[in-house]
């Protein structure tokens, strides 16, 4: 396994869907560093040269990525909790942040639903 930026990469997979394993690193961007680096897409990742890895690398180097990029989320995040804006209150009781609905869905930021006791209803 080639590792780059710290990250392994996958052996078997072309370089350009390898590289998306690196946080930070999408489709797009895959794709600029590539053609930054002159590195052939198609390639597999285990096809590569010390060379190419070096060149992909210091494409890397100058983009926001993996620690520096998580850093920088959740400093974000502590920024909107300290001013206590409303995106920050609902970070703070974690829930959803950008308007979707919590009556039904919204599961997986409140957790397992919670069972009421059995005689809490009103009867029908």
């Amino acid at each position: 396994m080639p590792r780059i930026v710290g990250v392994d990469i996958p052996n078997q997979k072309r370089i350009e869907a390898a590289l998306q394993y690196i946080y930070g690193v999408g489709p797009l961007t895959a794709k600029l560093i590539l053609a930054e680096a002159e590195v052939d897409p198609d390639k597999r990742a285990h096809e590569l040269v010390n060379d190419e890895i070096q060149r992909i690398t210091q494409a890397l180097q100058a983009r926001l990525i993996e620690g520096d990029l998580r850093r920088e989320v959740q400093q974000n995040i502590k920024r909107l909790v300290a001013i206590n804006c409303y995106r920050g209150q609902r970070h703070r009781k974690n829930l959803p942040t950008r308007g979707q609905r919590t009556r039904t869905n919204a599961r997986t930021c409140k957790g397992p639903k919670r069972m009421l006791s059995a005689g809490g209803g009103p009867k029908k």
